[in-house]
């Protein structure tokens, strides 16, 4: 008799990040795999301490701009106050010195809000004590260029905003259908259109580039 397979370990996790919206999705992302369980989430370097301390996660999900907060100086702090945790330092940046600033102050792993939700996980999943695994699409040097070209901005249509917004909010597609009043087959419809639109391949990559993009507001 073939034995069943062991079931995955699980890794909780606190996301400390003052974009709600972000932090709700990736929330939502992470709870639908088997590997990961949030336990709470913060939007302060204080909350971040008092949920970390009482929770004990195995890994924190850090923003390095945190409002008036300095994520790296709170990353510092966390060490002492969860030295066994994981920390994770995420954001919308990823110039070589920020990486290496994030190292420095005791992260043991860099994830850019840019990039793709299956790249994100890919990180978590890596994320070790003592290593730094980073995107792939993460600079090794400091770019030629300080100055990107401004991206793009996508035009949607006035129904596929007002399906953006609520994506942004944490809707799923039936709920947005019900509060619009459309079928949910429409509503995926739009959706689709927009992952298009943003180049986006899941609902939580879609509204970090529509935040990044200023096609919606974060939450309050």
């Amino acid at each position: 008799m073939v034995a069943a397979p062991a079931p995955a370990a699980v890794t909780s996790v606190v996301i400390v990040d003052d974009h709600h919206a972000f932090a709700d999705l990736l929330t939502m992302a992470l709870n639908a795999e088997d590997d990961f369980e949030v336990l709470a989430t913060a939007s302060t370097g204080e909350q971040a301490l008092q949920v970390a301390r009482r929770e004990q996660p195995a890994m924190v999900l850090m923003d390095i701009e945190l409002g008036n907060d300095d994520g790296l100086e709170i990353t510092r702090d966390l060490r002492a106050a969860v030295p066994d945790a994981v920390v994770v330092m995420v954001s919308a940046h990823t110039d070589a010195n920020l990486i290496a600033r994030a190292a420095d102050a005791g992260a043991s792993a860099f994830a850019p809000k840019t990039g793709s939700l299956s790249e994100m996980l890919s990180i978590l999943r890596k994320a070790r004590r003592g290593a730094m695994p980073c995107a792939s699409t993460s600079p090794t040097k400091p770019p030629d260029r300080a100055v990107p070209p401004p991206p793009s901005i996508p035009l949607l249509t006035a129904r596929e905003h007002e399906v953006l917004v609520m994506m942004g909010r944490g809707a799923s597609p039936s709920q947005i259908s019900r509060s619009l009043g459309i079928s949910v087959h429409t509503c995926r419809g739009y959706v689709k259109a927009i992952h298009g639109k943003l180049d986006a391949r899941s609902q939580l990559e879609a509204v970090v580039i529509a935040l990044r993009l200023g096609l919606i507001d974060s939450a309050p």
